[in-house]
């Protein structure tokens, strides 16, 4: 029986993760150390923003968030003479068509978070569910919840406004967080399949292998690796100048669509972002694959017909989550330098930021009686059973 420590305390480690990975990175980044601001000399939403930082590691948070906007404020000074900001073209430019659209990825996004915040409700509310399976899918949910809010709000903004430009800053931020996010689920996707194998493969080690200690442990490389691939990925496209066009025929800054628009040479960019794909991509791909190949062998031979069928029931629901999120993923990153590929890249990148995430809660809860009961409870306000 696995040993759980209180809900404020695992809340507070998921914190400490972060707190630690800013103070490692900036240790390695920064050339000096980055003094804490003058609150008092900053003004408008940075103030705002300075003084809402969580008080986990306070100075840590404020380094991170002044050498951010140093960088990109460098960045945007060194292009002042070339683009400031850049023009997102969006889903349509049909004004017929934006109050419809507007509404749809309205109610998608309300849909999205709404599902996946149940889930975790869900997961934190019924001791059931407080196992390492369920511990991932709930950090799944976390990131799914923080995908969609990184893209669909600047794109509702965009229709209902028509103000269809981005900063400079502003789109180096949203590319950052994007790939935070994406990297992460690629990893987290990887323990899941790991969980599963140790499950059903490996039942009576189970427990040792995949004991609390090791939950953390892999969620936090997860945040790390992540956090290092966006970091060099977004800090690699400072490095390029952007001559005009400025127009990005897309609804959110992404590599592929920044590399057409930029005037310099991307050779080593998109040598950076083939290295990435083959470590965050492949490799995670090739684990779960192997995974499962055990998983299903070690099915077949339960004789049990219910057996056979509860196992492939859970793993069913991973692998199609798996198979939504690398699907799409190959078509977005293995067409570089495709300008006639941006309406289809389009589609692509609905599937892979709105669709997934919306469907994520649906895929796990769906065949799922001890998620469903659970869901009922949080809903109808009754206690679960001790």
């Amino acid at each position: 029986m696995l040993l759980f420590l209180p809900i404020k305390c695992q809340i507070y480690q998921v914190f400490s993760y972060y707190a630690i990975i800013f103070n490692f990175l900036l240790n390695f980044v920064c050339l000096h150390p980055v003094p804490l601001p003058d609150v008092a000399a900053v003004g408008g939403c940075h103030q705002a923003l300075i003084l809402l930082l969580p008080p986990l590691a306070p100075p840590t948070f404020a380094q991170f968030y002044c050498w951010w906007k140093k960088a990109m404020d460098l960045g945007a000074s060194e292009n002042d003479s070339i683009v400031t900001e850049f023009v997102l073209l969006g889903l349509t430019e049909a004004p017929a068509l934006q109050p419809i659209l507007f509404i749809i990825f309205l109610l998608a996004y309300v849909a999205t978070v709404g599902g996946n915040v149940s889930i975790l409700a869900a997961i934190l509310a019924e001791p059931k569910l407080h196992t390492p399976m369920y511990f991932f899918l709930g950090n799944l949910s976390l990131l799914d919840v923080g995908c969609i809010s990184v893209t669909v709000p600047a794109m509702l903004r965009s229709l209902m406004s028509n103000n269809r430009s981005i900063s400079y800053s502003a789109c180096l931020s949203q590319l950052f967080c994007f790939h935070l996010l994406a990297g992460a689920d690629c990893f987290l996707l990887t323990a899941m399949a790991y969980d599963r194998y140790l499950a059903i493969c490996q039942p009576l080690t189970y427990s040792t292998r995949m004991s609390w200690g090791i939950q953390q442990a892999l969620v936090g490389m997860s945040c790390v690796f992540s956090f290092t691939n966006a970091l060099t990925q977004t800090v690699a496209l400072s490095t390029l100048k952007f001559c005009g066009p400025h127009v990005i025929n897309h609804f959110y800054c992404d590599l592929p669509q920044l590399f057409q628009v930029s005037c310099s040479s991307t050779q080593l960019n998109e040598l950076l972002l083939f290295i990435a794909a083959a470590f965050m991509g492949v490799a995670p791909l090739v684990l779960i694959t192997v995974s499962y190949a055990h998983v299903a062998a070690a099915v077949l031979r339960i004789r049990s017909a219910e057996g056979r069928k509860k196992a492939f029931s859970t793993c069913g629901s991973h692998l199609t989550v798996v198979g939504i999120f690398y699907g799409t993923g190959v078509f977005s990153y293995m067409r570089l330098g495709s300008v006639e590929a941006s309406e289809k890249d389009k589609g692509i990148g609905i599937l892979n930021t709105v669709i997934s995430p919306m469907l994520n809660p649906l895929i796990y809860s769906l065949r799922n009686p001890d998620v469903q009961g659970a869901l009922r409870r949080v809903f109808t306000g009754r206690r679960p059973l001790e």
